[in-house]
């Protein structure tokens, strides 16, 4: 190159050289070391090579469908971000001394019959140098791996700040920063540097931060994972070292998330929403300082500093008396521990911990004691917090992630939520019962709202009944959720005065539950609350009577044999049949296989459901206000009309509950349901409804309607005198000899069968008397509630 320069200007190497620097934009000034010139002759050459592998490359990204395929997936807007591509042949028309001056670099290496490209098969970005010209260079294998150039790195990417950066923001990989870069939103008020990994901030990264003179702070986002979480510190330290006037903020990414990643799967202001919620690392009010703020997660707590990690395992005692806690403070480089068990409110244990853990790790003892007085008042403010909103019947939840909140409420106000819901509860494990499980969801989602619903799941034994219902609740969080097997005469009233308020209850069998039980679960039902009279002693031995409160509301799910039995003694009940058919047994059975054979993505399952409790906390508890609550009537035939149609309006509220991220609000801040909120009501309810108006519940219709089927075929034309006997129609149906008798006893008392003879000892023969028609009184019924709904549309009422 200088012998090109000196050629074209006709002048001698001197002048050539500094012709050559000039063109480099270095200082016009005569340069008076033979050292200096050959170090600009050096810099030239490699800038030259660089210049033209980079040309070539970009061609070779023209050219290279699965290299553009790849970019394409990974986000990255390869014309804008100027990416290359380099193939896995070194190109035959280099002349041998640029294959030399390139091998010399490390772009490629000399191979047995000639040269092989170190960069084959790689999309390639250029790191640049103050001047903006390449001088490095980093590869992203279209299989795997990352390829640099051998060596100390040289340049930055995506460039070298510029001198007017007021925020900078360093990201762990090349790739993570140009997926920054292409986004306008962020470039326009960030400017973005990329280390090269967690070990990979350089000097030259340090001389570049150290000479921005109107900087004010740098914001560190490394990957989600245990080495981005490190390599933050390390780098955060270097940066307060360096500079102690800029603040200085970390953005903590999802666990097992990067840049990229959320690029590929959040529209692309999920950025600006985690930027807005970077957390302090240093800042220059107290330099010495490392976020003091304290991170709850469940069951754990995370209170990071600079002197040390501080990690609390399980929760909080209630105990305002003491503060013990399982502690372990971790060195915040080398990872080692420091374990114990102490109370905070003991200064002697707590002085003994700081010099136990100061000469354990090698930590200033003096630093930890005061960041435990400091993690002391975090604990015992959030644990008055938590207390208080206890107490005044508040939920505590679990705190849902930003990113994975953007993505709940991204689903929850797109279009056919409910069927989208009923679709993920169906491919999170729950086989069949496609009307069932959305109507079970929808009222095990209730438990937050100020008007909770309650189910009974009714079957014959062995039916599914409980299988049912553990399926559908465990979409529900589980630190609202409450399941029992079994439930004693008193238990219920020894819960604390807040233990229930806005929990779903599930009981698994409500047939064995004694009537002092039952009836304490109906009062939380229908009063929200239940009270007892208790005696306990004072300090003196006295015994005093005590009113002992435990407050509701609770939502509910419960399982029988007996539906009709109990709702008799419920107000706000729905009564739920589960699906007896031999198609809904077929379906288990193959769902059963394959999870046998390792055909069921279990994981998936465990990730759908995840997502469903989190779009389940982030839902509000909305008061809701029905304006088309008077225009739809339901069959005065039901039974218990004024019940069941409190029902109806009360799942209507739930189904616009559950559409609140597309509903709008009056002045009072409460939710206004839709036509559509009415129609998904009716068409989920319609089964309950079905039974209401049927006499016979949900189970004994089911077998009612096998039975005359049989008998039907069986009879062959004269089906009205076909007789029949109990072992004949166990065999048939295969249903078991107790649950046989109870039906028929059942069928008896409605009289829809009676004895046609036989004797006690031989058995009786059966005949069926009444031939009702369940399928023309379905279709009544929903001709009933469609035209009504359909009237809606008609009439265009608002």
């Amino acid at each position: 190159m200088i012998e090109f320069i000196r050629l074209m200007e006709k002048s001698d190497k001197r002048a050539a050289i500094l012709k050559a620097k000039s063109l480099l934009g270095h200082d016009k000034s005569e340069q008076t070391t033979e050292t200096k010139n050959t170090n600009e002759v050096e810099q030239l050459s490699r800038v030259a090579v660089f210049t033209k592998f980079l040309e070539s490359c970009k061609s070779g990204m023209a050219k290279s469908e699965r290299a553009r395929k790849y970019a394409t997936e990974r986000g990255l807007d390869f014309e804008k971000l100027k990416i290359g591509f380099a193939s896995d042949k070194v190109p035959v028309s280099w002349n041998n001394h640029y294959k030399e001056s390139a091998a010399a670099i490390g772009l490629i290496s000399k191979v047995q019959d000639g040269y092989a490209n170190r960069f084959k098969n790689c999309l390639l970005f250029a790191l640049q140098n103050a001047q903006g010209n390449p001088v490095g260079i980093y590869g992203r294998g279209l299989d795997k791996g990352h390829f640099y150039l051998p060596g100390s790195h040289q340049g930055l990417y995506p460039s070298y700040p510029n001198a007017e950066t007021k925020k900078l923001i360093i990201t762990e990989s090349v790739i993570d920063a140009a997926t920054l870069y292409q986004n306008n939103s962020i470039a326009k008020d960030y400017t973005v540097l990329a280390c090269y990994g967690t070990n990979g901030f350089t000097p030259e990264h340090e001389q570049a931060i150290k000479e921005l003179k109107q900087l004010e702070e740098v914001i560190i986002i490394f990957d989600g994972d245990e080495a981005g979480r490190e390599g933050i510190k390390k780098v955060a330290v270097k940066l307060q070292e360096l500079r102690k006037d800029i603040v200085i903020s970390e953005v903590i990414t999802p666990e097992g998330e990067d840049i990229n990643s959320l690029v590929q799967s959040h529209e692309k202001e999920i950025f600006s929403h985690l930027l807005q919620s970077r957390v302090i690392i240093f800042s220059t009010e107290k330099k010495e300082s490392i976020q003091n703020k304290l991170e709850i997660f469940s069951h754990r707590f995370l209170y990071r500093t600079a002197t040390a990690n501080y990690n609390i395992k399980g929760d909080l005692q209630g105990n305002f008396e003491s503060l013990r806690v399982s502690l372990d403070i971790e060195h915040p480089t080398n990872e080692r521990k420091s374990r114990s068990k102490v109370d905070l409110y003991e200064d002697k244990q707590v002085d003994k911990l700081a010099r136990d853990a100061s000469d354990k790790l090698g930590l200033r003892a003096d630093m930890v004691q005061l960041d435990l007085e400091a993690l002391t008042n975090l604990l015992e403010a959030h644990r008055e917090k938590q207390t208080t909103s206890k107490e005044e019947g508040k939920p505590q939840s679990i705190q849902v992630p930003l990113h994975v909140e953007i993505k709940c409420k991204e689903f929850l106000a797109k279009p056919n939520l409910i069927k989208r819901l009923n679709d993920l509860v169906g491919q999170a494990g729950v086989v069949g019962e496609e009307t069932n499980r959305i109507f079970l969801f929808g009222i095990a989602s209730s438990y937050k709202m100020p008007e909770t619903l309650h189910a009974l799941i009714q079957g014959s034994s062995g039916s599914g009944k409980t299988h049912l219902l553990a399926t559908v609740s465990k979409f529900i969080p589980k630190e609202w959720k409450k399941s029992f097997t079994r439930v004693t005469e008193g238990s219920l009233y020894n819960y604390g005065m807040y233990d229930l308020c806005h929990h779903l209850i599930c009981i698994e069998d409500l047939d064995g539950m004694k009537e002092e039980a039952l009836l304490a679960w109906r009062e939380l039902i229908s009063k929200g609350e239940i009270s007892s009279s208790t005696t306990v002693q004072d300090d003196q031995g006295r015994s005093n009577a005590y009113e002992k409160l435990v407050y509701g509301p609770i939502a509910s799910m419960a399982c029988t044999t007996k539906g009709e039995i109990y709702e008799d003694n419920m107000s706000r009940c729905f009564l739920i049949a589960v699906d007896e058919s031999h198609l809904q047994t077929l379906r288990i059975i193959e769902y059963q296989n394959k999870k046998s054979a390792g055909l069921i993505d279990e994981k998936r399952e465990q990730q759908i459901t995840d997502f469903l409790q989190n779009c389940i906390r982030i839902l509000k508890p909305y008061k809701v206000i029905n304006p088309y609550a008077d225009k739809v009537k339901l069959p005065e035939e039901a039974h218990k009309i004024r019940r069941l149609n409190a029902l109806y309006q009360a799942f209507v509220k739930q189904i616009t509950l559950l559409h609140q991220f597309q509903r709008k609000q009056d002045n009072q801040g409460r939710l206004i349901s839709e036509k559509e909120d009415l129609q998904v009501a009716a068409e989920i309810m319609f089964e309950s409804i079905v039974l209401k108006v049927d006499e016979l519940d949900g189970s004994l219709r089911q077998f009612y309607e096998r039975l005359k089927t049989y008998v039907k075929t069986k009879g062959n034309g004269h089906h009205e005198s076909y007789e029949f006997n109990q072992r004949e129609i166990r065999h048939a149906l295969h249903v078991s000899k107790t649950q046989l008798h109870r039906y028929l006893h059942d069928l008896m008392a409605f009289e829809y069968i009676r004895q046609a003879g036989g004797h006690s000892n031989r058995g009786f023969n059966y005949q069926v008397m009444y031939w009702d028609n369940i399928a023309a009184i379905r279709s009544k019924v929903k001709r009933h509630l469609q035209g009504q709904l359909d009237q809606l549309e008609i009439n265009g009422i608002n």
